[in-house]
């Protein structure tokens, strides 16, 4: 419950010093990097999340991701079952500095059984880099990421990771990217040495050449070391002569990346910013080979916070009073204190711990006395933040992703995140009769931080409501933070249904006692939903019921 002891809501109106707050927001809006890492399973993702906090200091040793005995988790993996895995089963946020500027990065999950969570970071970002696999490429969830990315004019900056490892060529990576996605890219900088013969890395722009030294198992920044093109010819001989003759076929196929300092010309920062183009950059996350230019990359070509459209569609200026997005709630960050932490992106404004807002789904005040910026599992408390920062706001159990906070009183309301469509079904039950009470508490939790989907009826009852997953492995999250998390055993019974559409109210009388159908009410929403077995009886009942309402359900 929010926190009622802060001082009287902060209003909408302009005093005497409101030109100098405008133009702090603006500048310290100019400082920061909202950005988010996407990739296929096993890319490498969360291993690049901690090299790039090392190459920033904000660390001062990298984890490893695989669970092997004696090596540290990373520190976007906080949950215990993250770790006993070695996957990303939930988004993490870090805030660090790197020279001048503020980045806020978005650890994001890789498995295809948690794109929701992804899906919602996306919404909070202003940029995502996107991983790709040297040997694999474009991979089927790499591919889902970046369609949600274009959907939502999120601007791609591309790195191939593991070319320490044996790989395809690099020319042919960049043909597919740009067919099968139509994305043109524009490399920054190129690799010398085929992929598993990697020597390092010559910038595009100044033709320097750059290479590295791995240290003690990669836990710390390689050693980079810069080389004229005669000591490179002299080092490296017909595998740098290769890597010339490559680059003067990039200026012919792709034309000249822009100006001396690495940076895209004017109208390759529009294609870039318009979701046309993506600066390709070439590296290993692991032994920390050319991190260091990708963090550079992010400083230069990720866009600082812009105006952001409400639901009405009308542009919020950065420097409007503020405001913030809902993007992902979390629940026992912090296993001493059993508290709950919605992450909220700074939309426009400056946020000051304290100000009391307007829960813009209710219309009733939000407290804001403990607010925190995050750092994985880490937390501090945080007295100000600007457009761009991600803030937690503990105990804030009003709050579920897609929701809007705002100052004033004008009210502003963002669009809301919609839910990916179910593919998976079961009923849930408490295993122990005497945690009823935990079971029940643990299974809202779940449900308002969008873990899974609970869907329930009047057949089934509220001791056994269905639980509907975009993939299998978020049963095992629940099943998993029930027990460990909320004291409650529990079991699930699988239902064999496929597919769900949104009904209404004559559909719930048409769909009665229909075979392979049933009709599941009360989400949290009040959506109804109608689930078939598979598409063959769903368009069975389309055709029996052409007028019947069944909607699709997709993240829009």
């Amino acid at each position: 419950m929010a926190d009622t002891g802060a001082p009287a809501r902060a209003a909408d109106t302009k005093g005497p010093d409101s030109k100098v707050l405008d133009s702090k927001v603006l500048a310290e809006a100019a400082k920061r990097r909202t950005f988010a890492v996407i990739s296929h399973p096993d890319a490498g993702k969360s291993t690049l999340t901690e090299a790039l906090a090392l190459h920033a200091s904000a660390i001062t040793q990298a984890g490893a991701v695989h669970g092997k005995a004696g090596r540290r988790g990373v520190t976007s993996d906080w949950m215990a079952m993250e770790r006993a895995r070695g996957i990303s089963i939930t988004s993490a946020a870090l805030r660090f500095d790197y020279h001048s500027t503020m980045l806020n990065l978005l650890d994001t999950p890789g498995h295809a059984d948690f794109s929701e969570d992804t899906y919602r970071v996306l919404s909070a970002v202003d940029c995502a880099v996107m991983l790709l696999d040297s040997a694999k490429g474009l991979e089927p969830q790499t591919l889902k990421l970046f369609d949600v990315c274009r959907s939502r004019s999120v601007p791609v900056i591309t790195f191939v990771n593991k070319w320490d490892r044996p790989g395809r060529e690099p020319l042919e990576l960049l043909d597919e990217i740009e067919q099968r996605i139509g994305l043109r890219p524009a490399p920054v900088n190129w690799p010398v040495g085929v992929a598993g013969d990697f020597r390092g890395l010559i910038e595009r722009t100044t033709g320097e050449y750059i290479t590295f030294t791995r240290t003690p198992g990669g836990a710390g920044r390689a050693l980079e070391t810069r080389l004229d093109a005669e000591a490179a010819a002299a080092r490296d001989g017909d595998a740098f002569v290769t890597a010339q003759e490559e680059l003067a076929l990039l200026d012919e196929i792709y034309g000249g990346l822009g100006d001396a300092e690495g940076r895209l010309d004017d109208l390759g920062m529009e294609s870039f910013l318009a979701g046309l183009t993506s600066p390709v950059l070439f590296g290993a996350a692991l032994p920390n080979f050319g991190v260091r230019r990708l963090l550079d990359a992010v400083t230069t070509y990720a866009p600082p916070p812009a105006m952001r459209a409400d639901i009405k569609g009308e542009p919020r200026p950065v420097d409007a009073p503020f405001s913030g997005l809902v993007f992902k709630v979390q629940a026992n960050m912090d296993p001493a204190h059993r508290d709950r932490m919605a992450f909220v992106r700074v939309c426009s404004g400056r946020f000051e711990r304290g100000m009391v807002l307007t829960h813009a789904a209710t219309g009733r005040p939000f407290a804001t006395k403990y607010a925190q910026s995050m750092f994985g599992q880490d937390r501090e408390t945080v007295e100000e933040a600007f457009p761009g920062d991600v803030i937690g706001l503990v105990n804030a159990t009003a709050l579920r992703p897609g929701d809007t906070l705002y100052a004033g009183d004008v009210p502003v309301e963002f669009p809301p995140i919609p839910s990916f469509a179910p593919e998976h079904f079961a009923v849930v039950r408490g295993k122990e009769a005497g945690k009823q009470k935990q079971f029940r508490r643990g299974i809202e939790q779940l449900d308002t931080e969008g873990v899974v989907q609970v869907l329930a009826s009047d057949l089934r009852g509220d001791q056994a409501p269905v639980l509907a997953a975009v993939g299998p492995l978020q049963f095992d999250v629940v099943l998993h933070r029930l027990e460990h998390e909320f004291g409650a055993r529990a079991e699930l019974d699988h239902l064999d249904y496929t597919l769900a559409r949104r009904t209404d109210a004559d559909g719930v009388r048409a769909l009665a006692g229909q075979r392979a159908v049933e009709v599941l009410t009360r989400r949290h929403d009040g959506a109804i939903l109608a689930l078939f077995s598979d598409k063959w009886r769903l368009g069975q009942v389309q055709r029996q019921h052409p007028d019947m309402m069944l909607e699709l359900l997709i993240a829009g």
